[in-house]
């Protein structure tokens, strides 16, 4: 059984990590066409056509890209679905209340947040490190760049060294532990 659970929970993971990912690169307005927009794309697209053919026009037309964001959100709630079914099944317990699918949900698709962050975090980092004339280091630069302004502007440089990714990878993994 819990083969089962982690095989699902890595591909809703997978699938949820790569809209959410699409959606932000769309509102940074990152070049789609390299590495990871292409990869997104690729994962995601099946699911974020069709569902942006159905939402408004004028929500299709704005600055967030509503269709990865729906798409996020129904995987995340299906994702609580099927959790919530193979547990009645394996365990014979009744099927739970919608407070418990929403609760999964939200679960998971908050640790999908802040674990998608620390991989992007930790790509950047390495790759600043390793191989700083990569042409994937600015497009992460521009994914990360948000996130890491605030803590930059507290944490001061340390012998040359920035270490803000290393303070918000600390903030992310206690959020983590925190969402348990």
């Amino acid at each position: 059984m819990h083969v089962l659970f982690f095989l699902l929970e890595t591909l809703f993971f997978f699938l949820m990590a790569s809209a959410l990912l699409r959606a932000w690169m769309n509102h940074l307005r990152v070049n789609m066409s390299g590495q990871p927009g292409r990869f997104a794309i690729a994962v995601t697209d099946w699911l974020v056509r069709p569902v942006r053919r159905v939402l408004p026009r004028a929500l299709a037309q704005s600055r967030v890209d509503w269709g990865s964001l729906v798409v996020a959100v129904l995987l995340a709630l299906a994702y609580g679905a099927l959790s919530i079914g193979l547990v009645s099944v394996f365990v014979g317990v009744p099927g739970s209340p919608l407070l418990e699918l929403l609760e999964r949900s939200i679960r998971i698709l908050l640790r999908v947040l802040l674990q998608g962050w620390m991989i992007l975090l930790l790509g950047y980092a390495i790759l600043s490190w390793v191989q700083p004339q990569s042409p994937v280091l600015g497009t992460l630069d521009r994914l990360c760049a948000p996130v890491l302004r605030p803590v930059r502007r507290v944490v001061p440089l340390v012998g040359g060294v920035d270490l803000s990714v290393l303070v918000l990878l600390i903030l992310l993994q206690i959020g983590l532990i925190v969402l348990g």
